[in-house]
């Protein structure tokens, strides 16, 4: 099949936008156009692209052409800026996935040193991250797992360090006596979101068959706020969490819990100027704030 660079700027549209009538609006065309486009891509490539729900989402065969449409995209914007001879400002946004810790403490900076990039940033649990990649949502993502999506490079950039805290009143309350499987199993955790399965696998292995009660705290640096605050313990990252131990405000529970997170930084088998510059400033980023991934645990 040969698929228009329309046609496939329209099925990257409806997918962004989620709707054929948001995505004539964006591309300036009416809610017809849209859907005859993205009929006749179907007629074309013999498939269902796209599945009619609220919002609209790509079937398989659909992020296939999605990823198609991305990687067109930005080829184009580097060519338009190399021949426009200006600062090298690359028009359309690199779409990433990243973990809300990582966000939260040193992607942004890293993201920062590039010149001319622009960003669409997607946040997602880092077990789920690569899911992003395989639908065409991302161009590349940062998340734990090592395994390569198909057609896409991994690199590993090393671990976060996470470990129980709580604040001094919470302590009092909970366990002023100390920390104990017992008293993990009825305290009120928190936990990202329902994906989130940190908490939970560390109360496994300290009290199996506990579920203790848990506040849900969707954004990361809420998330310590609502440990500072006493509503419950978390797994905190090392990087937001040392100045906090440092000034009292939380408390390690478990000084023997700590749990490494490797991460990886994986992207799409692009030749890309703009996108390899991003992978450098990730790899340089992570070097300095994570823990070498095979460092031993606990240490």
């Amino acid at each position: 099949m040969e698929a228009s660079t329309d046609q496939l700027r329209t099925l990257a549209a409806v997918i962004d936008h989620g709707t054929f009538d948001r995505a004539a609006a964006a591309l300036h065309i009416t809610p017809s156009a849209v859907s005859q486009r993205i009929k006749s891509l179907e007629e074309q490539s013999g498939r269902v692209l796209v599945r009619r729900s609220k919002p609209i989402q790509a079937t398989e065969a659909g992020a296939v052409l999605l990823r198609l449409s991305r990687q067109v995209a930005l080829l184009e914007a580097e060519a338009a800026a190399e021949l426009e001879g200006g600062d090298g400002a690359v028009a359309t946004p690199i779409p990433l996935v990243v973990n809300a810790d990582s966000l939260a403490t040193w992607v942004l900076p890293a993201l920062a040193t590039v010149s001319g990039a622009l960003f669409d940033i997607v946040l997602d649990d880092q077990e789920h991250t690569i899911d992003r990649l395989r639908d065409g949502t991302a161009m590349a993502a940062i998340g734990s797992d090592p395994e390569p999506v198909q057609g896409c490079t991994v690199t590993a950039l090393g671990a976060m360090r996470y470990r129980p805290l709580a604040s001094p009143a919470f302590v009092e309350r909970w366990c002023p006596d100390g920390w104990t499987a017992a008293r993990a199993a009825v305290a009120p955790m928190l936990v990202y979101n329902r994906k989130d399965a940190l908490q939970d696998r560390y109360v496994a292995a300290l009290a199996p068959g506990a579920r203790p009660p848990r506040h849900f705290i969707p954004a990361s640096t809420e998330f310590v706020g609502g440990a500072v605050l006493g509503l419950g313990w978390g797994m905190v990252p090392d990087l937001q969490a040392d100045p906090l131990v440092a000034d009292g405000r939380l408390v390690v529970l478990d000084p023997g819990g700590a749990v490494d997170v490797p991460l990886h930084w994986q992207q799409w088998s692009l030749h890309s100027a703009a996108l390899d510059a991003v992978a450098a400033a990730i790899a340089r980023a992570a070097a300095d704030a994570l823990r070498p991934a095979h460092e031993p645990r606990g240490t």
